[in-house]
């Protein structure tokens, strides 16, 4: 760890491994976010007196209960439905404005498949006439901009991987032609002394292997604490779709081969790039 590449190297490292650690959080999030809402299906009864809401709600529970297509629902409890406007409007508001606010009442459906279209027209047509201001809205349908969000950022962290693997790759180039450059004339000697180009690639393969092995390790540390202190910043937020962005003992193996591959990424890099430049000088 004496010279300047090792720590090139565990920059590089480090790097990766937080933008493939981000990939993977985000492609969990996003996988078990999409088989949780598929076939979720939410309905709103928006009926502003309560006696008429809550007529309408209970016909509209009975009226799915016998949909062949529904594996089960719940009607969200009022408190609940409280506590999810709360941060937004606070609390005492009719205490404040002299009337209570109108909520709508609210049906989480679960479908024994993914919410189509035609199973949204029937659920509709079975509570038109019992629920008349029920709105019905398919949960993957007012999130499928989060999930295209979230899909492009995924697809950035693994360029981003991709791209940091070139610059090792790139960085490694430049010192290995350095090193062959300031060592030209022992490589000359070497080769009248008998010694192959094999044997001369395999030397510096092994340097920049030393070097990327420490470094590597050095790079994978930093990044777990990097990666360990934002997951839990991240969990203490109890948000439904981070939660489900946490790394499985897969992504971790993932993340633990980051080192090896960069020093077998160098090393190959090394070699190839030494031969090229021995069969053009000698």
């Amino acid at each position: 760890m004496s010279g300047p590449m090792p720590w090139v190297i565990a920059i590089m490292v480090a790097m990766t491994a937080i933008a493939l650690a981000a990939g993977l959080a985000l492609g969990n999030a996003i996988s078990l976010a999409r088989a949780e809402i598929e076939g979720g299906v939410t309905i709103q009864v928006i009926e502003p007196r309560d006696e008429i809401r809550e007529r309408e709600a209970a016909a509209a529970v009975d009226a799915i209960k016998r949909l062949p297509h529904v594996a089960g629902l719940r009607r969200v409890p009022q408190a609940e439905l409280d506590g999810l406007i709360e941060p937004w409007l606070g609390t005492g508001i009719a205490a404040a404005t002299g009337a209570a606010i109108p909520v709508p009442s609210l049906i989480d459906v679960r479908l024994k498949g993914p919410a189509t279209p035609p199973q949204l027209a029937a659920i509709e047509k079975a509570i038109a006439k019992v629920a008349p201001s029920a709105k019905v809205d398919a949960q993957s349908t007012w999130l499928r901009p989060v999930f295209d969000a979230m899909v492009s950022l995924q697809v950035l962290s693994i360029s981003l991987v991709l791209l940091l693997a070139g610059a090792l790759a790139a960085a490694v180039l430049l010192a290995a032609r350095s090193a062959l450059g300031a060592n030209r004339d022992i490589i000359e000697i070497v080769h009248l002394l008998g010694g192959t180009d094999t044997q001369v690639a395999r030397v510096f393969q092994r340097s920049i292997g030393f070097d990327a092995a420490g470094g590597g390790t050095v790079g994978l540390a930093l990044a777990m604490v990097v990666i360990l202190s934002l997951g839990r910043r991240f969990a203490s937020l109890g948000a439904g779709l981070v939660d489900s962005g946490a790394l499985v003992w897969t992504d971790w193996l993932l993340l633990a081969l980051v080192p090896l591959l960069s020093t077998l990424l160098a090393m190959l890099t090394a070699r190839l790039t030494v031969l090229h430049a021995l069969r053009k000088m000698l």
